[in-house]
């Protein structure tokens, strides 16, 4: 036992308790109430938070203490089950917020895609690091696409958007792993087409002393663009490799140019006042609704806005807390906004650092890994930390979607805070073992 906690990396650990403390304080501070003024009340979402804390600290020593080639063993067996789960929920779950996402008992639940992301986690390690694993074979990508996307089509039947885009992070542990090549930056490429064909949908403008609409002239400078790259691939690439590259190119292209349309035409079937068309148009800066369906984005704003650089000081916030109510979900989605206004700018900076250093962190551990399972299941919980971290503040912030997404560690949750315990404890199981590791 001293073997183990003598190799498990403090300073993760450390993070941790860290991160899980202050956000019971803050939750503390958000849903304060006279009535129940020990923090231990079990009546308050903050006792509750420090009852799960509780438990997950068990959970986490347990994890500690367990053999590693018991629980690489046990991963199948834990992959069916939450699979199970994600199918029961489905049948006999409890409907919360339109979703029907829950295993509920009285005021507690437990909500199975929260487990699914460490399940998934832990069988796309065990798969990549197979010895009879052959990366770059169509085969063993289709067997991850259904690894990965099999909770996913469960979870969208809840349905649970948020957990859904969560498990798009497994993209960037394929790519770092190699399996995926390119995809990733073609991706990214088309998304950025989407985003601008939306945001010139309706423009039109002067060309060459035309009225043309802007579509129009995006797709030409597409064509551009690609004949570009085109002549700088003949000019940087041997000849052998260049008919692929051309291929990708003309293929990447043809896609831009056909999603251009496309999204504006499938944009325009959504009924004017859908509040998803209503929701990206305000993202997009198209249109301002502070009262309706930007209610939630205006008052996180006005929260944060007030903290100003200092902020009001603890237990002071009078926009996001439970006493004025003028943050929806302000202990849970949108607690970063109490942060914000209690400790202003700087508190909301020095958390946005604490974040970016779990997230590097953790990266860190990855490469220092001689095993190929311990180095996949580590880029994937980095790969989660990110994709919680990056939507939670951007919904916060009003640069992304506000679709119901935790903070890790923060929010107000048992089974978030269950889940990204036992992935941080499994981390720390994993990294103390490394040396003893080489699969």
């Amino acid at each position: 036992m001293n073997h183990i906690f003598k190799n498990i990396d403090k300073q993760l650990l450390g993070i941790y308790f860290l991160l899980v403390i202050l956000g019971i304080f803050s939750i503390f501070s958000t849903t304060y109430d006279e009535n129940y003024s020990s923090i231990f009340s079990l009546s308050k979402s903050y006792g509750k938070q420090i009852m799960w804390f509780g438990i997950s600290s068990c959970i986490g020593i347990v994890i500690l203490l367990l053999d590693k080639e018991f629980i690489k063993k046990s991963i199948p067996v834990f992959y069916a089950f939450t699979m199970l789960l994600l199918v029961l929920v489905l049948l006999i779950g409890t409907e919360r917020n339109g979703a029907k996402a829950w295993f509920g008992v009285g005021s507690f639940g437990i909500q199975p895609a929260e487990f699914a992301k460490i399940s998934v986690s832990l069988m796309v390690a065990l798969f990549i690091s197979n010895t009879n694993t052959i990366l770059l074979r169509q085969q063993t990508r289709v067997w991850l696409s259904i690894i990965i996307f099999m909770p996913v089509f469960l979870i969208l039947r809840q349905p649970d958007l948020g957990t859904v885009l969560v498990f798009l992070g497994f993209i960037l542990v394929l790519y770092r792993e190699g399996i995926i090549g390119n995809v990733l930056l073609y991706g990214l490429l088309l998304v950025i087409v989407g985003v601008v064909s939306l945001l010139i949908k309706d423009t039109i403008t002067p060309f060459f002393g035309f009225l043309v609409h802007a579509h129009y002239i995006f797709i030409f400078t597409l064509i551009v663009v690609a004949i570009l790259v085109t002549m700088g691939v003949n000019v940087t690439t041997y000849q052998r490799y260049r008919k692929n590259k051309y291929i990708r190119i003309i293929l990447v292209t043809l896609a831009a140019i056909v999603l251009v349309p496309m999204m504006k035409y499938g944009f325009e079937k959504i009924p004017e006042n859908h509040y998803q068309r209503v929701r990206i148009e305000i993202i997009l800066g198209l249109k301002q609704d502070p009262r309706g369906v930007g209610y939630n984005s205006h008052q996180a704003l006005s929260a944060i806005g007030s903290g100003k650089f200092l902020g009001k000081g603890y237990k002071n916030a009078t926009l996001a807390n439970d006493t004025y109510s003028q943050v929806p979900e302000q202990s849970t989605d949108f607690i970063f906004c109490t942060v914000a206004e209690e400790w202003g700018f700087l508190g909301g900076f020095i958390l946005f650092s604490m974040y970016m250093v779990l997230i590097l962190k953790i990266i860190s551990i990855a490469e220092r890994q001689r095993s190929t399972f311990n180095r996949v299941f580590a880029y994937s919980i980095a790969s989660i930390f990110f994709i919680h971290f990056a939507i939670n503040i951007g919904m916060v912030l009003g640069l992304a979607p506000i679709i119901g997404i935790p903070l890790p560690f923060f929010s107000y949750g048992g089974s978030s805070l269950l889940s990204f315990s036992i992935m941080i404890f499994l981390l720390l199981k994993f990294d103390s073992d490394r040396l003893e590791s080489f699969r």
